[in-house]
């Protein structure tokens, strides 16, 4: 049977592509299809088809897209297939795409989260645009009538199940995306496997630092990593880089803290940091939150926000706590608790989100079996 996996725009990293990755494994006979292709060497070997819009100056400018992106994805995929069956990766609008020959019930739509600035706009500071506030009654009516038009609708955590039915009014099952828990925990000591500069820059940390890993971006919350420092007296590692760094700078001087700022770690420190926190702070509402995931593959209990859909992932009081406040009694509290959870169940914990766990679910959810499993 001929097959479809279709994603809204491929980017060099992201989480998004992590799952079409997995499904591209699992499928490595179909083909692929986004609005644009910005990683032309991901996918070697296979048809990857972008979009008319690709060949127009709205290539990559998604804001400035999004007013015809409906319209593309009902009717610009006309062209194609037929196709026999279909699997849509969808974070914004791909939800929306009609593949010739597919049936309804051959449609398979993976939900990461249905258009935050458009349905949630609480948790993205796009949806207080000019733009998104006039154009967003339309934009929600055409989403969500097209939305109850699928048979077949996944969620990547229960947050986003649940915002699914609020937002769509659809019902979706849970399937959680795949995490590399394989590649983590593949290495015993990632110490071992960085380079000199690497290696002498984690030794200068101090021991049982909190570790807050991500973009440096407000609505990552990385203050409230460098609050429960300060609340439970531990040094603050803070990982990652981006548009908020030289305001977390002033906030780690102005703590009181101990707060050492790693900006832009490779790959294999960034695992080694990981690895030797004391406890991984997750505090921002994302629709599942891949990072705590990894931290517990690697033996390190997580603090993680019970809203969204990090308390998915972590076991409360088995592998991490979840808290409801960030209120500085609170943080120690959790902070104190968490360095008493065991390693192992951290390790087990996180074999639950493998990406071989993902590929059998998807398998099983779809019915549809991979030409190399026939």
């Amino acid at each position: 049977m001929r097959g479809l996996l279709v994603h809204e725009w491929i980017e060099p990293v992201g989480g998004a592509e992590r799952v079409l990755d997995a499904m591209a494994a699992e499928y490595p006979d179909a083909d692929l299809f986004g609005l644009w292709n910005d990683a032309p060497g991901r996918y070697l070997g296979r048809q990857v088809i972008e979009s008319a819009l690709a060949r127009t100056p709205l290539r990559g400018r998604k804001a400035l897209a999004v007013p015809v992106l409906p319209a593309l994805w009902s009717r610009g995929l006309r062209h194609l297939g037929p196709y026999d069956w279909a699997l849509v990766s969808s974070h914004l609008f791909a939800h929306q795409a009609r593949v010739p020959g597919v049936d309804p019930t051959q449609q398979f739509t993976y939900v990461h989260t249905p258009a935050r600035y458009l349905w949630n706009p609480e948790l993205d500071a796009r949806g207080a645009s000019a733009v998104a506030r006039m154009a967003g009654p339309l934009l929600r009516t055409v989403d969500r009538r097209r939305a109850r038009g699928l048979c077949n609708v996944a969620a990547n955590s229960r947050f986003v199940q649940q915002r699914i039915r609020d937002s769509w009014g659809v019902d979706a099952v849970v399937i959680h995306p795949p995490v590399g828990v394989e590649r983590l925990t593949a290495v015993e000591d990632w110490a071992t496997a960085l380079d000199d500069c690497d290696r002498t820059l984690l030794e200068s940390l101090p021991e049982g630092f909190l570790l807050g890993a991500s973009r440096f971006v407000p609505y990552k919350r990385l203050d409230v990593v460098i609050q429960a420092g300060r609340a439970s007296g531990r040094p603050v590692v803070l990982a990652g880089d981006g548009p908020d760094l030289e305001r977390l700078q002033d906030l780690a001087e102005a703590s009181g803290a101990d707060v050492r700022i790693v900006v832009r770690p490779s790959d294999a420190l960034l695992a080694a940091l990981l690895q030797r926190a004391a406890v991984y702070v997750f505090p921002p509402i994302e629709d599942f939150g891949i990072m705590p995931v990894e931290a517990m593959a690697l033996g390190t209990p997580v603090v993680v926000n019970a809203s969204g859909g990090a308390c998915d992932s972590a076991e409360a009081g088995r592998s991490g706590i979840v808290l409801d406040d960030f209120a500085d009694a609170t943080l120690r509290s959790a902070v104190d608790q968490a360095v008493e959870l065991d390693a192992a169940d951290c390790r087990e914990r996180a074999e639950a989100f493998s990406t071989a766990r993902f590929q059998r679910e998807i398998a099983a959810w779809t019915g549809i079996r991979s030409a190399s499993h026939v």
